[in-house]
C-alpha cells in the first residue's frame, strides 16, 4: 500500500487539473462477505481547488464504496468519511510538499490516543505538534524511506474513522482488508523512520502513538479470536506485535519496547487445562476478565550507563544498569462503568526481566570480560533452645530430668532475586520475581488444578501495603542502588578511533494472577526484543 508515491506525484498530474484522481486503499470481492453482491472498496480521492491565497491546491477525502451505508448517499454509491485541510501543490523552501497533511495525520492521532487507566497526565491536553521536527523528517528520509511511515500514519487515522465513528461492516471491513494485510508494517524493522520520529517528538507524543498501536492490535487480536472460537473452537496463533528499538545518548544505552500483552509467547495458562477438558467453554465472568486483560500493554525502557577509559595497552568498557522501568498499562478510555471499576486493578505484573549487552557475534578485540555480582550465597540463621526439666518422686531415690530442644530457622528472601551471567562476551543482568514466603518464581509456577492456590499474601492485593514488590500502578523499577554493579570489557588498543556495533536485547515475562476478583485464570506471556548501539572509542580532546 504506497499511498505516499501516488501522492507526491500529484503535483506533476495533468489529469487533477480537470478531475477527481483516486486510490484504491483496499477492496474485497462480493464472495468474502454474506449478504452482499457488490465489491466493497475504500478509496482514498484527491481533488484541486484553490487555497485561501489563490495558490494551486488539493483536498484529500476517503470515500466508501458498495457499502450499505453509501448507497444513500448523495454521490449515489459513494460516501465521503474524513476529509482533509486544504494543503498547497507547492512547496515553500521552509515547508516541503504535503507537510499540512502529515501534520493533520499526526496531530489527529494524538488527540484520540487511549490513556492509560491510572494516567495521571492525559496526553490529550498536549498542545499542538511543531512542524519542524515533521518537516525534518520528511526531507531527510528518501521517499522510498518515508512511504512506510506514512502508509502506517495513515493506517493508524482510519482505525478511528473506520472502527470508531462507521457502521460495523465498515470496521469488520477495515480489520480484514486493511489492517491484517499491512501487520508487518507494526515493527521498527519494517518502519524505521518511526524510530527517528519518535526520537525527534520526545516520549509524551511517542506514548500516544505506541498506546493507539497497542489499541488497534488489542481489537484485532480479540476480534481474531472470537472469530477462530465461532469456526474452530481454537485460537489462531499470534505473533509478537509492536515497537522496539535502541539508541545511544549522551553516556547512556537505552532500549524501548512495547507491545499489547495478548500478542506476546504464552509460555503457559489455565486456558490450556480447560480447553483439553470442556473445548469452547468459558463462564461470562471469565470471558469479561480476558476481555479487560487483553487492552493492557507491556511499556519497557532499559537504561545501561557505560563508560569508556583508554590505557597504554587496552581499552576498557564498564557498563552499569542504570534504570529498569517496566509498566503494564491498561489501554481504554475513561469511562467510570462498574465493570471497568471493578476490574481495575486485574492485571499482568512483570515477573522476570534478562537484559544482554555486549560486542557484536564474533568480535575478535575482546581481551577479557569481567562481572562484579557473586552467585547470591543466602545466609541462614539458627537458634537453638534446650530446656531441662527435673522430676523427684518420693518413692525413687535417683530423681528423672527430662530435656526438650528447638531449633528455629531464618531466612531472608527478598522479592526479586538479581544476578549476574554470561552468553559469550555479552553479560546478562537477570532478575526474577520469587514469592517471599516460599521462594518459589513466580514466572514458572503453576497453582494447583481447581483453583485455591495463591502463594502468599503479596498476590491477592498486591498492590497495596507496605510489602509490595511493585510500586502503587503495579510497575518495577530498578534503579542504580538496587541493581548498580557493573560489568566490564577490555578491548584490544587497536580498537581506538573507531565507533563500534555493540547489541543490546531485553527478555521480559508478564504473569497474571488473580488479584481482587474469584477466578483460577492465571498465564504467563514472554517477549524479546535485540538491536544494535554505538560505542564510540574516541579519546576526548582535553
Amino acid at each position: 500500500m504506497d499511498i505516499w508515491s501516488w501522492i507526491s506525484d500529484l503535483p506533476n498530474s495533468d489529469e487533477l487539473n480537470y478531475s477527481k484522481l483516486t486510490f484504491q486503499l483496499a477492496s474485497s470481492s462480493p464472495s468474502s462477505y454474506k449478504n452482499n453482491d457488490s465489491t466493497q472498496s475504500i478509496h482514498l480521492r484527491a481533488e484541486r481547488t484553490l487555497g485561501s491565497n489563490s495558490e494551486p491546491s488539493v483536498v484529500f477525502s476517503v470515500c466508501l464504496r458498495g457499502f450499505k451505508c453509501s448507497s444513500s448517499s448523495e454521490d449515489g454509491d459513494e460516501k465521503i468519511i474524513w476529509s482533509s485541510d486544504t494543503c498547497p501543490l507547492t512547496s515553500d523552501e521552509d515547508k516541503p510538499t504535503f507537510l499540512p497533511l502529515v501534520l493533520q495525520l499526526l496531530q489527529e492521532i494524538v488527540t484520540r490516543a487511549p490513556n492509560a487507566h491510572d494516567s495521571t497526565c492525559p496526553r490529550s491536553q498536549l498542545q499542538k505538534l511543531k512542524p519542524e521536527p515533521v518537516s525534518w523528517i520528511l526531507d531527510s528520509h528518501s521517499p522510498e524511506s518515508f512511504s512506510s511511515f506514512f502508509s502506517l500514519i495513515f493506517l493508524t487515522r482510519l482505525f478511528w474513522t473506520c472502527v470508531c465513528d462507521a457502521p460495523s461492516e465498515v470496521g469488520s471491513f477495515y480489520f480484514h482488508s486493511m489492517l491484517t494485510p499491512n501487520l508487518e508494517g507494526f515493527s521498527c524493522k519494517h518502519a524505521p523512520v518511526l524510530r527517528n520520529f519518535f526520537l525527534t517528538v520526545g516520549t509524551d507524543v511517542e506514548l500516544c502513538f505506541v498506546r493507539t498501536f497497542g489499541y488497534m492490535l488489542a481489537k484485532w487480536l480479540i476480534l481474531k479470536d472470537v472469530e477462530a472460537g465461532l469456526k474452530s473452537l481454537t485460537l489462531l496463533p499470534s505473533k509478537n506485535l509492536g515497537f522496539s528499538y535502541a539508541v545511544e545518548s549522551h553516556g547512556l544505552w537505552i532500549l524501548k519496547g512495547y507491545s499489547p500483552v495478548k500478542s506476546m509467547q504464552c509460555m503457559q495458562s489455565s486456558s490450556g487445562q480447560k480447553n483439553r477438558q470442556f473445548p469452547g467453554v468459558i463462564e461470562a465472568r471469565e470471558s469479561l476478565l480476558k476481555y479487560a486483560l487483553a487492552h493492557q500493554q507491556l511499556e519497557a525502557v532499559i537504561q545501561l550507563e557505560y563508560t569508556v577509559r583508554f590505557f597504554d595497552n587496552f581499552i576498557q568498557v564498564n557498563a552499569r544498569v542504570d534504570n529498569i522501568r517496566i509498566h503494564v498499562v491498561k489501554l481504554g478510555f475513561k469511562n467510570n462503568s462498574d465493570n471497568d471499576q471493578n476490574l481495575a486493578d486485574e492485571k499482568h505484573f512483570p515477573s522476570r526481566i534478562r537484559v544482554w549487552v555486549g560486542p557484536e557475534i564474533g568480535a575478535g578485540y575482546v581481551g577479557g570480560l569481567s562481572l562484579a555480582r557473586s552467585t547470591d550465597n543466602t545466609e541462614r540463621e539458627m537458634e537453638m533452645q534446650k530446656t531441662l526439666k527435673g522430676i523427684t518422686s518420693g518413692n525413687s531415690k535417683v530423681p528423672s530430668v527430662t530435656e526438650t530442644a528447638k531449633m528455629a530457622t531464618r531466612t531472608k528472601i527478598k522479592n526479586w532475586r538479581c544476578e549476574q551471567d554470561v552468553e559469550g562476551n555479552a553479560a546478562v543482568f537477570d532478575a526474577t520475581l520469587c514469592d517471599n514466603t516460599t521462594g518459589v518464581e513466580i514466572a514458572t509456577w503453576r497453582p494447583p488444578v481447581g483453583g485455591g492456590g495463591v502463594m502468599g499474601f503479596n498476590f491477592r492485593g498486591r498492590y497495596t501495603g507496605s510489602g509490595r514488590p511493585f510500586t502503587k500502578s503495579g510497575g518495577l523499577i530498578f534503579a542504580g542502588e538496587e541493581y548498580g554493579e557493573g560489568v566490564g570489557w577490555r578491548l584490544s588498543k587497536e580498537m581506538e578511533g573507531s565507533v563500534l556495533k555493540w547489541r543490546i536485547g531485553g527478555e521480559v515475562c508478564v504473569s497474571y494472577l488473580p488479584n481482587d476478583v474469584a477466578s483460577s485464570y492465571y498465564e504467563t506471556r514472554c517477549i524479546e526484543w535485540c538491536d544494535e548501539v554505538d560505542l564510540p572509542l574516541i579519546p576526548s580532546k582535553t
